[in-house]
């Protein structure tokens, strides 16, 4: 008995003596291998690891949370926008007399909006872990970070785990830039990602911040009778936008109770149990329930340990990749938010995508630099091709043709008369330049116009729109008013 107790102990202490935690990480084997292994589950992810499981390759992805999709599907793209939506539908109960009559006012809370927000969060994580399955493609749950060209470590808790690719492609996103100043553990201080922990619906918001989601929270808010306070350093909303766009948004945010600060910056906060107040360098200061940061984003690269593979993030954690996506290390490529521009859930697809072709299909390869821009304000607001403002400056002739959504049959009858379309043309040949579109639906409206875009010769002009029966009434007839209007502005 007593030898057999010995021999346990020798065997005990050589297992302690081969633990993993013993040898450093340069000599640990990987547990397994992969053609391609993508580090983040979101629309670029998912996208990358898809394109590279059809292609016959072998991929995986790593995956931070407890589900894929990535913050699009769990804070940011997809609960802001079925919030909104819930928002929408009350705006519109609550506008239609007919309505009314039948069921009285309605008034939404953000708990209610939020609910509905959940159950979409939910149908898209599952669907997602259906297509991974479906695919073949494993998903490894935990914070990844390179051990060196060819092998990343995951740590999940106390397990860790070593895999090995010959490719790699960084869609790890981004996150809200949070500067020291500000104290985001206070109950009040909120940012995009936080905000869906609001237990309660306040009677005031500050935002800071007017880019695309300091609006769209502000039209949410105030969708929701809250008064809102937004502190844009600009001198106006989006001002990348058309000008005429952006101008009927700040009139009607404005309509809607949104106080637009224009060139006004953050000072300092003074934090309170039931109200924050905030500084202006101006000297103003705002008192409000709570606050929401909504001022610049930062990529998720800080925990990766980048210098293990010679690479190195700028201020905002961003990677620089060239028009293969390919970062500075020939076998690591990065898409989506991480790498900037243009920062939006429908490019980050295509550009994770792409980066997987530029891996296994160069021949596939597409770089996207043709975007849509949607901001999903109420009403939204939706863009492709160039200004009057840049056409201007390049001294490119043209002419606009527009159809107001008042004018519109469809429109009339769903009651969604605000906003217009706006199609810019080149002045001689008719080429379309820019589709600019504000009012309910305009995300989707835009698409009929991008496509014409794209086409060659002479497909891609004004008369493609004379010239097509649209189904009436529908809001795709905008287009046939649009240029029937901007045809006779030449004559």
């Amino acid at each position: 008995m007593a030898k057999a107790t010995t021999s346990k102990t020798h065997e005990k202490k050589a297992k302690q003596k081969a633990k993993p935690g013993a040898k450093s990480k340069a000599k640990q084997k990987a547990k397994m291998k992969y053609d391609l292994l993508v580090i983040g589950s979101g629309p670029a992810g998912e996208a990358a690891a898809m394109n590279a499981a059809k292609a016959g390759k072998k991929a995986a992805i790593v995956c931070d949370k407890p589900n894929p999709g990535g913050n699009c599907t769990f804070l940011g793209t997809i609960p802001s926008k079925a919030i909104r939506f819930s928002v929408k539908q009350v705006l519109q109960f609550n506008n239609n007399s007919l309505l009314r009559e039948l069921g009285g006012m309605k008034k939404l809370t953000f708990q209610q909006a939020l609910t509905q927000a959940e159950r979409v969060m939910d149908e898209q994580g599952k669907s997602r872990n259906d297509a991974y399955e479906r695919n073949n493609v494993p998903i490894h749950k935990g914070m990844a970070e390179f051990v060196d060209g060819n092998r990343v470590q995951v740590t999940e808790g106390k397990t860790k785990t070593l895999l090995e690719a010959d490719n790699f492609i960084i869609a790890t996103g981004s996150r809200p830039y949070r500067p020291d100043e500000v104290n985001f553990d206070h109950p009040l201080v909120f940012n995009s990602d936080t905000i869906l922990q609001l237990k309660h619906s306040p009677r005031k918001v500050t935002i800071i911040g007017a880019g695309v989601i300091g609006c769209e929270y502000a039209s949410i808010f105030a969708g929701m009778k809250m008064k809102v306070e937004m502190i844009n350093p600009a001198s106006s909303l989006l001002s990348y936008l058309d000008t005429e766009i952006t101008d009927a948004l700040s009139y009607h945010l404005q309509n809607m109770g949104v106080r637009c600060r224009h060139q006004e910056h953050f000072s300092k906060l003074e934090y309170h149990k039931d109200h924050v107040i905030t500084y202006l360098e101006s000297g103003k200061k705002i008192k409000s329930d709570i606050l929401l940061w909504a001022n610049g984003r930062t990529g998720n690269t800080d925990r990766l340990n980048l210098g293990a593979v010679g690479l190195e993030a700028d201020s905002r954690g961003r990677l620089q990749v060239n028009k293969r996506y390919q970062t500075a290390v020939e076998n690591i490529y990065a898409a989506g938010d991480v790498i900037g521009w243009p920062s939006l859930a429908s490019a980050a697809h295509d550009q994770g995508r792409a980066a997987s072709n530029a891996i296994l299909n160069p021949d596939e390869l597409h770089y996207v630099n043709d975007v849509a821009t949607g901001i999903y304000t109420i009403p939204e607001i939706s863009t492709v091709g160039y200004t009057e403002h840049e056409l201007t400056e390049k001294k490119v002739p043209y002419e606009v043709g527009k159809a107001f959504f008042r004018n519109i049959a469809r429109a009339q009858i769903t009651g969604d008369q605000v906003g217009m379309l706006k199609i810019i043309f080149h002045f001689e040949t008719l080429e379309i330049l820019g589709i600019h579109c504000f009012g309910d639906q305009a995300s989707e409206i835009v698409h009929i116009g991008q496509a014409i875009m794209n086409q060659r010769g002479k497909a891609n002009t004004l008369k493609y729109f004379i010239n097509t029966t649209f189904n009436y009434p529908t809001m795709a007839e905008a287009y046939k008013v649009a240029a029937l209007n901007g045809i006779n502005r030449l004559f």
